[in-house]
């Protein structure tokens, strides 16, 4: 099980770095991202550290842990030099916050992260067709996600990246330690929002090809 989608204390989850990539380590995945929450006032103060916190973990542990970041809530203007700047700082993974039916996102985030080409569109929900196919054309993941609330739209994420032909991954979007979920865990997610156990296989293959080194 990979998992491209997490939160440390770094932002709003529970747990400092080393404890979140441990406790991922014991629930049997393989791969962890810290994608904690920026905007341009913290973007310089957690890359550097989450970075710190995945070299020493690379040097004891067989998990991989990979430094990443979302971007949340911020102008749509920003979105370019945002991930331009998060990718100079040493993120190997951006990932922006979608426009989720459970908060308040300023319409056209999609659009403008999909125009980005940022690595992953997080629960993008109600996803517009034209931004599903220019999802597929830029190479952006779409996020399937176990996180209560933003999964609401799973299903119409789901069905749109097959008619289409976009990049799905599935992650968590953790913030405490009982969000991390077991590869069969995220396999019924997957289930559940129309996919297959094939599709379901292929995901965990574009979550790879993104971390690959």
């Amino acid at each position: 099980m990979i998992d491209l989608h997490t939160h440390s204390i770094f932002s709003d989850g529970e747990l400092i770095p080393s404890e979140l990539i441990r406790r991922a380590e014991v629930k049997g995945l393989t791969a962890i991202a810290l994608t904690d929450h920026a905007d341009i006032s913290n973007i310089d103060f957690i890359i550097p550290r989450i970075i710190k916190a995945c070299q020493e973990v690379k040097k004891h542990w067989k998990i991989r842990a990979i430094p990443g970041v979302e971007l949340t809530h911020v102008p749509l203007e920003s979105i370019p030099s945002l991930t331009k700047n998060a990718r100079k700082l040493g993120a190997k993974l951006v990932l922006v916050h979608g426009e989720t039916i459970v908060e308040p996102v300023l319409p056209g985030t999609n659009r403008a992260a999909i125009e980005a080409k940022v690595d992953i569109l997080a629960h993008p929900g109600s996803i517009l067709d034209e931004d599903v196919e220019l999802a597929r054309e830029n190479s952006v993941c779409l996020e399937i996600t176990a996180r209560r609330g933003h999964s609401l739209t799973n299903g119409h994420v789901a069905s749109l990246a097959k008619k289409f032909g976009a990049k799905l991954v599935l992650n968590t979007d953790t913030h405490s330690v009982t969000d991390l979920i077991t590869r069969e865990e995220a396999s019924r997610i997957a289930r559940g929002a129309g996919l297959t156990e094939e599709d379901f296989a292929q995901m965990q293959l574009n979550a790879e090809e993104l971390i690959r080194e």
